[in-house]
Order: C-alpha cells, then sequence, then structure tokens
C-alpha cells in the first residue's frame, strides 16, 4: 500500500498508509469531540482532511476567494529575535506591512508582560506614536497577563503554586485573587497610555497561563476597557485549549472559568467586549500531524460556530496543529492553514 510523507507532532518526518492516516483523523476529531462535548467533523470533512494531507506537493493554500486575514503577537520580534536579522521594533513592523503584506500586529517589549511594561509605559507610548504615523495597517499593543509575576519575590502577593502543595487552599485563592486586582488595573494603565498614542486596540495575549484567575484578569480588563473606550479593538489570545483551574471557583457573568474549552470560552470573551478571540488547540507531540489537525479542526469548527466576534485560530509552534518545533516545517503549517480555514471556518489566523 502507498505510503504518504507527513508529520509527528514534533516536526519528525514520517510515512504513513491511507488507512493509518484516516485511522488517525477519525481519533482526532473523536478526542476532541470527547473532551469538549462537542460534534465530530463529518465524514465528508475527514475525507477532505485526507486530501489535504497526502497532497504531493510540499505547500498548499486555500482556495481563491476563501483567504483570510491575519494577526500576531510576539510584539514584532518575529524577524529581529527569531530571525536574527538587526531591526528595531518599528522597522519590524513597516517591513511586516510594505515587505510581507501583513494584515495586522502587535507591538510589544521583549519583556512581554503587563506588569514588566508598566514602569516604561510613557516610553513604549511614544514607540506605537512613531509606529502609528508610519504604518497604515492595525497595529495593536500586545502582552500577557502573566499572573505570576504578582507573586513572590517579584510581586506583592503569595505563591499560590507554593501554598497548593502545602494544602493552603484558601490562602492561595485569596492570593489568586489579590492577583487579578493588581493585574487589571495595570491592564487598564497600558490601554489608556496606548488609546492616547494612537494605538488602535489591545492584544491580550496568552490568557489563562497561570489558570482560571489569569483568565479572568484578561475578562475584567477587556470590559473596563470597553466600556471606556467603545471603538477600540481588542483581542484576546488564549494560552491552551482548556481553562486550568489553578483556583477553582472563579466566574465570570455566572460561568465557571476552570475547564472551558474554546466555543465556551469565546462566549464570555464576547461578553467582556473583545473584538477578536484566539483560540488555543494543544498539539500532541508524540501522535501524528493528522490525529492533531481532526483534533484541532473540530475543536476550531465548533468555536466558530459558537463566535459571533471572529475567531483568529492560533498557528504556531505546538498549536492548532503545528508541530511543537522552534521552526515549524511549512508542510505541515500551510496545510494546517487551510484546514482551519476551509473546514473549520476561522475567521482568521
Amino acid at each position: 500500500m502507498k505510503k504518504h510523507f507527513t508529520r509527528m507532532g514534533d516536526g519528525s518526518g514520517i510515512y504513513m498508509n491511507e488507512e493509518e492516516i484516516r485511522n488517525d483523523l477519525a481519533a482526532g476529531t473523536a478526542d476532541a469531540a470527547d473532551r469538549g462535548k462537542i460534534p465530530p467533523i463529518s465524514a465528508e470533512e475527514l475525507d477532505y482532511l485526507y486530501e489535504i494531507v497526502v497532497t504531493p506537493v510540499n505547500i498548499v493554500s486555500v482556495a481563491r476567494g476563501k483567504e483570510i486575514v491575519t494577526s500576531s503577537d510576539s510584539g514584532a520580534f518575529k524577524i529581529n529575535y527569531q530571525a536574527d536579522i538587526s531591526l528595531d521594533r518599528a522597522t519590524s513592523i513597516q517591513v511586516h506591512e510594505k515587505v510581507l503584506a501583513a494584515d495586522s500586529l502587535d507591538l510589544g517589549n521583549i519583556d512581554y508582560s503587563y506588569k514588566s511594561v508598566k514602569a516604561i509605559m510613557h516610553d513604549e507610548a511614544k514607540v506605537m506614536e512613531n509606529v502609528q504615523l508610519n504604518t497604515i495597517m492595525p497595529v495593536l499593543y500586545g502582552a500577557m497577563p502573566n499572573l505570576g509575576l504578582y507573586t513572590k519575590p517579584d510581586g506583592p502577593v503569595d505563591n499560590w503554586s507554593e501554598l497548593l502543595p502545602r494544602v493552603k487552599i484558601a490562602e492561595a485563592r485569596r492570593a489568586q485573587e489579590e492577583a487579578v486586582d493588581l493585574a487589571v488595573k495595570d491592564m487598564v494603565y497600558i490601554a489608556d497610555g496606548m488609546y492616547e498614542a494612537g494605538a488602535d486596540g489591545m492584544n491580550f495575549d496568552t490568557c489563562g497561563a497561570s489558570g482560571d484567575a489569569d483568565f479572568l484578569a484578561a475578562l475584567e480588563a477587556a470590559r473596563i476597557i470597553r466600556g471606556k473606550y467603545p471603538g477600540f479593538g481588542m483581542e484576546m489570545g488564549m494560552a491552551g485549549e482548556f481553562i486550568l483551574g489553578m483556583h477553582g471557583k472563579l466566574e465570570y457573568e455566572g460561568a465557571r472559568l476552570a475547564g472551558l474549552y474554546p466555543h465556551k470560552q469565546v462566549k464570555l470573551a464576547e461578553k467582556a467586549g473583545a473584538t477578536i478571540f484566539g483560540p488555543v488547540v494543544n498539539t500532541s507531540s508524540n501522535r501524528s500531524f493528522p490525529w492533531n489537525l481532526a483534533r484541532a479542526v473540530t475543536f476550531i469548527k465548533a468555536c466558530c460556530e459558537a463566535a459571533d466576534i471572529a475567531v483568529h485560530a492560533n498557528v504556531g509552534m505546538g498549536v492548532g496543529a503545528t508541530p511543537m518545533t522552534l521552526v515549524p516545517p511549512a508542510d505541515a503549517v500551510s496545510r494546517a492553514s487551510k484546514a482551519l480555514i476551509e473546514i473549520g471556518k476561522a475567521d482568521g489566523l
């Protein structure tokens, strides 16, 4: 039986026959359906996924007329730090716009957390103003809520990761609640400064990295910012496919945050005032690319069907079916992108 080149979730190349690929596609969508309590993708969609996986060309693309827009994170560092080309952030953003035809970008500091940026907000605002004077595409200001920075010794509150193993549950929960209040103030403060500097919006990146309290901080900050600036753009990108219950009892608008998958996360982001939602589906490095692809498409399709705002699926190192490698292989990235757009119905990537 003919074998087709594909990859594992860690990026290594493998060869699989038709039966193996189809079995992994079916198993991937079944896993997502079981975990998320969502419908699996249809037999016809699985057939199309199979065609995308086995097409003999190296790079694939969407059908004409199905093009989407892109957004970004990492603070415009993809050329200078990741490609090791000496460019400042403002120049990098212009290259992304004028040479690489990016649809939007975010400006952020190399210390990509709102707490860290607070002390240099005025300097960051100057960079944002300069960028806005020299670009046309939307430029957001991005950073992470990063609740962990508010714990001792870097911050004022006790570290819940140290309290929980000592079974100090109440103390750990209080510490997280205190950190939420501090993070919300910092995020709103930065948004105020960036709004005045002419930013097109904010990018709350890697929300939920520290668990349900981290996600709550982003939601509360978004709600306040939306109330102050009705026309301000707000992108909310997630850290993982489901919300870790580090606190376990936190709620937003009556919904418990712990354990939520993308199709339920997006509804809370909508209520908070986000205009773009970036769902994450984790890549399993010891599973095949077909398995990860079917799983990611299943989650993203359910999220898009639930959403009333734009959904920009995260497709990067270790998420969105992309292999967990520092420089993801283009064959896998292009196939993941095509599938998430044409079957998952993502509005953007």
